[in-house]
Formats: C-alpha cells, structure tokens, sequence
C-alpha cells in the first residue's frame, strides 16, 4: 500500500508541472490540429494526441508537452495494475478501478466528460474551447487522479489481511517480517571465537593467579604455625634455686 501512495504521489508531482503548462499545451493541439487539417473536431481520446505528436508535430516545444502528457496517462496506466495487485476488490473498489481503466483506454471517448471544482482546468478556456474542442482532453488527468484517491479512501477501511503488496505477499506478513528479524537474528548469531593466542594468554594468567594464591596460602599457614610456635612452646619446669 505504501508503494501505491508514493507512486500516487509521484505522478500528482509530474501533473502539478504540467498544470502550469497548461497553455503551453492548449498551444501545442493547436499547431498539431492545424497541421493535421484537424481543426473541427474535438480532441477526444489518447490516440489522438499521439497520433498528433507522431506525424504533425514541427518543434520540440510542443513535442516535449504533448509527450508530458501521455507519460503521466501512461504512469496512470502502470498504477491501475497496481492497485489490482493490492486488493482483490469489492464491489466499490472494483467499479471505482473500472472507471479508471476505461478513462485511461486510449480509444475511449474524452468528448463529455470534465472536471469538476476543485478543478479550475476547464475555466482556463475559453467557451469555445471547452465545449467543443479540449473540456475532455484537459479533464482526463484530474479525474482519474480523484477516482483513484476515492479507490485507497475505501481501500484504507478493509481489513488489513485483505491487502496485499505489488509482489504478493499480505500486508499482515509484512508487517510481522520486521518484527521476527531481532529473534531471528539472535537465535542465528553465532557465540564470539576467541583466539587461540588469547586463550593461552588468559590460561597463563589463571595459572599465574593459582600459583599466586597457593604461595600466598602457604606462606599464611607457615606464619600462622611460626606464631603459634612461639606462643605455645613446650613447658619447662622452673629450676631449683639455692636458699
């Protein structure tokens, strides 16, 4: 799920640059349109845009935006198969994912469909312009990016078993794999080596140690029986003295 937020989130950054072109564009289907002795009907599938850009575009300018656009199209694309592989689907999500595949099919039909408030796309043309030429072409985008907000809105309140990640594993194992890997980790570390060179050198040391605390022991019990000696010593009666 959260690989689908960022992807989501990616492709809205791309749209915001795009959005600010949006001129720019408008421009660019113009010049194609012309070109392409195209000018009465409206621009209304995918198709079209690439067929403008493959055979009547002249300048890189408007190569360039036009190619911005069926790249984030595209990008809409690749996340809607993602989305699938996340969720099995209910009925909402499913309808929601539908609509989404159908908006972004590039034959389907552009012509009636447009964006709402809080989008302002449709209100940077002119009246001509949004009734009869580019309302769709300019709507696509912004539309798909609301159903598929609306999809992860829904998506969020399943529970979590019901979620899967873009390779397949549940969301509750991957949630427990982080969670595993300290006792994993413990149970596989192996006990520190010492080596053989400081194992001499610490057996050295306890001899030494040992030896120590015998002679010092010894030395104790030899003092102790000196002392005694002189304290105990054999009685000797008094001798006889002359009156």
């Amino acid at each position: 799920m959260n690989e689908v937020k960022e992807a989501l989130r990616t492709i809205e950054q791309h749209y915001k640059l795009f959005l600010q072109q949006q001129f720019t564009f408008i421009a660019a289907l113009q010049h194609t349109r012309e070109n392409a002795h195209d000018v009465i009907r409206p621009v209304a599938s995918i198709d079209q845009v690439q067929s403008y850009m493959d055979h009547y575009c002249n300048n890189s300018t408007d190569r360039r935006i036009l190619n911005m656009f069926l790249s984030i199209c595209n990008d809409l694309s690749k996340l809607c198969q993602k989305l699938e592989a996340v969720h099995p689907g209910n009925s909402t999500t499913n309808g929601i994912l539908e609509r989404c595949k159908l908006l972004l099919s590039h034959s389907n039909d552009l012509s009636t469909i447009r964006a709402k408030y809080p989008h302002d796309v449709v209100n940077h043309l002119s009246c001509d312009e949004a009734k009869n030429h580019y309302g769709g072409v300019v709507s696509l985008i912004p539309i798909v990016l609301d159903c598929m907000k609306e999809w992860l809105y829904h998506t969020e309140k399943l529970p979590r078993h019901m979620l899967h990640n873009v390779s397949g594993r549940s969301a509750l194992s991957e949630k427990r794999a982080p969670e595993d890997e300290p006792a994993r980790a413990a149970i596989s570390q192996n006990p520190p080596s010492v080596h053989p060179e400081a194992q001499t050198s610490i057996s050295n040391k306890e001899c030494v140690q040992v030896q120590g605390s015998k002679h010092v022991r010894k030395k104790h019990l030899n003092d102790t029986e000196n002392h005694n000696g002189k304290l105990k010593s054999p009685w000797k009666p008094p001798g006889r003295h002359a009156f």
